[in-house]
């Protein structure tokens, strides 16, 4: 290890003395990737997974490591295996690790000491382990496990799975929705929680803490074992036959010895997540959302008085989403992190008074702990892939714990960036980003690429996003412009609502204004030389101008984009989406389908398209990109279509991302070049 980080610094001096290059998608691939960032409970050791991206010496593994704040911010390397340590967990005293891992043949649970060594297999049981828990004293395991509801043992999921693997038919039959989800066709099996203890031999048998459980359960993510350490309380979507069109997920509680689930938040007919209890024991907290039939309303974190019983929210009058949370060590204050104007950050929340103050807010922040006064978190940028960054004190400067990139970006030129905003839709302020190219000359004018993000209750934002990285079209030499429209998150609840029945409304009117705005305040910035591209509503919007401003663009790039709004319907998973989005099912609002439908515009359509679609989206059926190409081919319109048979509404296996990039490439340079 120590010859490694030799090599190390030899190849950053080498680099150094070497002139900068553009970022490619190759440099992309190679990346370190951070996961399952963990602090122990002492704060003086981080442990992370780490996705190496094989730059040198040929390390494709994804591995454990450990850095010691208190020694220099040292990094030692904890595992070096062939497969995948994740879903880490400290134990309770800091002085071993949990993990889960395939090296047995299946996934099963892992324990390995700190100090390093062989780690120890907890678990060796018949079933892959999806997720686990480990009780405060080391006695109680929880496991989450795939299995067929209504069995008494896992002998009975081992049979079912088995006679379906060995039936010499290739149907599947469904008497109810949802009948596919994402990626992936039900398969009769649910997500249970078992209970086990532990002791010094693996765990080979475990007891269904819900064996009739049959719907939604959120994991072992969103659980957690009350203070007695006697119950376990857990997120999961109430029993009822509409699944496919309801979001109602609860937080329920059930005895260890299994028993009656008793539901903590029957009164509220939204979505509750992510129970927590402070370290004294006195307070549950949890998110909830107030709206049925919506996935992207305001998360609130509500605040229960296990002493008292009162029930409150927290700083109810701040305009943003809780995404997640932790306790701080005096139990009464609580860091969140939401999206705010464009970043993802870091605040604290005094529950005694409801006073929220920002403690960080510069990029997207993430894996949020707090020991002692010292805030630890993940961070990155639209310049910096993700790191490990230390806030002392529980504010000031923050500053890196690791830089997993370095050698690979040391002789990169990343773009620079800005924050803008201007009069939007409705005269209402709107937040965008611009980004230059890479290798800007001042006096020179460059075509532009004009990002749209998908959701559409989502926002591109200050973050590095691996398949949508700004950079890589700045380091094709285009300027990049990306606007947060009507129904962005980040910017307060109305704001995000404001898109719902107006798809193609307000936001359109956003994206034409900001295009004026930043084309004239930037003039190196070609507005008469842009492509557009996006995915999922991204691409929704990509269809909706190719109807609705004919003149804006040199050319288009579909991605996953939905095309006929009516048949969308029909074919989706998630129901509780365009019931809402629409007002209701396609029956009820065929006008509001039919409105901001791209279908009924097509009579507009002569830009040049490029559509892509993923063969395993559900979200978006492919037929949908069928529709678009169909439409285009035979209006003799310039098109293509790139499909992905093994990717779903995401393009995520590294070949295909290349494959995926330099078909956009090269259909944006057909179209701008001069």
């Amino acid at each position: 290890m120590k010859a490694w980080g030799i090599l190390v610094s030899a190849l950053l001096v080498a680099a150094g003395a070497q002139a900068k290059t553009n970022l490619t998608i190759e440099h992309l691939n190679k990346l370190n990737k951070i996961y399952d960032v963990q602090v122990s409970p002492d704060g003086r050791y981080v442990v992370y997974g780490q996705k190496n991206g094989g730059l040198a010496p040929a390390d494709t593994t994804a591995d454990l490591y450990v850095l010691d704040v208190q020694d220099g911010n040292k990094v030692r390397r904890l595992t070096e295996s062939a497969g995948r340590e994740h879903d880490v967990r400290f134990n309770a005293d800091g002085t071993a690790l949990y993990f889960l891992a395939d090296r047995s043949g299946s996934s099963q649970l892992w324990r390995l000491p700190l100090t390093g060594g062989e780690a120890r297999q907890v678990t060796d049981l018949p079933l892959d382990v999806q997720g686990y828990m480990v009780s405060a004293d080391d006695k109680k395991l929880v496991l989450t496990l795939d299995v067929k509801p209504g069995c008494k043992d896992l002998a009975c999921t081992v049979a079912h799975n088995k006679t379906t693997t060995e039936k010499k038919d290739s149907a599947t039959a469904y008497d109810s929705l949802m009948v596919r989800h994402w990626d992936t066709w039900e398969d009769g099996l649910k997500n249970h929680f078992f209970v086990a203890d532990l002791g010094e031999t693996a765990v080979k048998d475990a007891k269904d803490l819900m064996p009739e459980w049959d719907t939604d359960v959120a994991g072992t993510s969103e659980a957690a074992f009350t203070p007695d350490g006697k119950n376990l309380v857990f997120s999961a979507k109430i029993p009822a036959v509409d699944q496919s069109w309801h979001t109602n997920f609860d937080i329920f509680q059930v005895s260890l010895n299994g028993g009656q689930k008793i539901n903590l938040t029957k009164d509220n007919p939204a979505w509750d997540a992510k129970p927590k209890f402070s370290g004294d024991g006195r307070y549950m907290a949890y998110l909830a959302m107030k709206k049925p039939v919506y996935e992207a309303d305001r998360f609130g974190l509500i605040l229960l008085d296990l002493v008292t019983g009162e029930r409150k929210e927290l700083a109810p009058q701040w305009d943003r989403s809780v995404e997640d949370y932790v306790f701080a060590p005096d139990n009464r204050t609580v860091y969140v992190t939401a999206q705010d104007l464009g970043q993802k950050g870091i605040f604290a929340i005094d529950h005694a008074f409801g006073e929220v103050s920002k403690v960080y807010s510069n990029g997207s922040a993430g894996d949020v702990a707090v020991r002692g006064t010292n805030v630890f978190f993940t961070n990155h940028q639209l310049n910096a892939p993700s790191d490990i960054y230390q806030l002392k004190n529980s504010g000031g400067e923050a500053y890196p714990l690791t830089q997993v990139n370095a050698l690979t970006l040391k002789d990169i030129q990343l773009a620079e960036f800005e924050q803008f905003s201007f009069p939007g839709a409705n005269d209402e302020t709107v937040y965008g980003y611009w980004m230059k190219p890479w290798n800007f000359e001042a006096g020179k004018k460059y075509p532009i690429a004009f990002i749209v993000h998908g959701g559409p209750q989502g926002s591109f934002g200050n973050m590095f996003n691996s398949r949508w990285n700004a950079q890589l079209w700045a380091a094709q030499g285009y300027g990049v412009v990306m606007i947060d429209f009507h129904g962005s998150t980040g910017y307060g609840q109305a704001f995000t609502d404001s898109i719902a029945r107006d798809w193609g409304g307000k936001p359109l009117e956003d994206l034409k204004k900001g295009m004026a705005f930043i084309t004239e305040q930037q003039p190196w910035l070609d507005k008469d030389n842009a492509c557009a591209l996006g995915a999922s509503y991204g691409g929704f919007m990509m269809n909706w101008i190719a109807g609705n401003w004919t003149d804006g663009f040199k050319c288009l790039v579909n991605h996953a984009g939905l095309f006929d709004m009516p048949s969308f319907y029909g074919s989706t998973e998630e129901l509780w989406f365009p019931e809402h989005d629409m007002g209701g099912p396609v029956w009820d609002k065929a006008a509001d389908y039919q409105k901001f439908n791209p279908a009924a515009f097509v009579d507009n359509w002569k830009t040049p398209m490029l559509v892509i679609h993923g063969l395993k989206d559900y979200r978006v059926p492919y037929a949908q990109g069928l529709g678009a190409f169909t439409t285009l081919q035979r209006k003799a319109i310039p098109s293509r279509l790139v499909i992905f048979p093994d990717e779903n509404h995401w393009i995520l296996k590294p070949a295909n991302a290349e494959r995926w990039y330099n078909e956009i490439f090269s259909w944006m340079k057909q179209h701008t070049a001069k």
